[in-house]
């Protein structure tokens, strides 16, 4: 494997965990909605589910974003019964979101994102010092 291959890989990294912090930030933005309506269906809950994408070009395997998955069917209950999509009992349906949860997944995604980009500044450096040992 070659410098230039070490930082396609490290590059895909940071762009899936990039895509999954946008999507936990998205779950913890809605994390208390609600529908308008007693019939409609609140947020849904959404994971990013990765996989292995091999780059034909260089016969490099990366990550890459396979789907973002909506969990279906899973609420809570909150009593409220002025609200607008407050069924015939007062209860509304919420997104079944734990943002402790949530926070912790968007930390170890962050710090995933920085080693990717800690061995794409390695990858950079050595490259670098590569052409110097070549222009001497």
């Amino acid at each position: 494997m070659n410098v230039l291959d070490a930082m396609q890989i490290s590059a895909s990294g940071m762009k899936a965990q990039g895509d999954r912090i946008r999507v936990i930030s998205q779950n913890i933005a809605n994390a208390d909605t609600a529908a308008n309506t007693p019939n409609a269906e609140p947020y849904q809950r959404k994971t990013v589910i990765f996989k292995n994408e091999l780059d034909r070009a260089s016969g490099v395997e990366k990550v890459a974003v396979d789907r973002i998955y909506e969990r279906q069917g899973e609420f809570r209950l909150k009593y409220q019964p002025s609200h607008p999509g407050a069924d015939e009992n007062g209860y509304i349906r919420l997104p079944k979101i734990n943002t402790l949860i949530e926070s912790m997944d968007m930390r170890e995604a962050q710090r995933s994102y920085e080693a990717n980009l800690g061995m794409m500044n390695i990858s950079k450096s050595m490259l670098g010092k590569t052409i110097d040992l070549l222009g001497k």
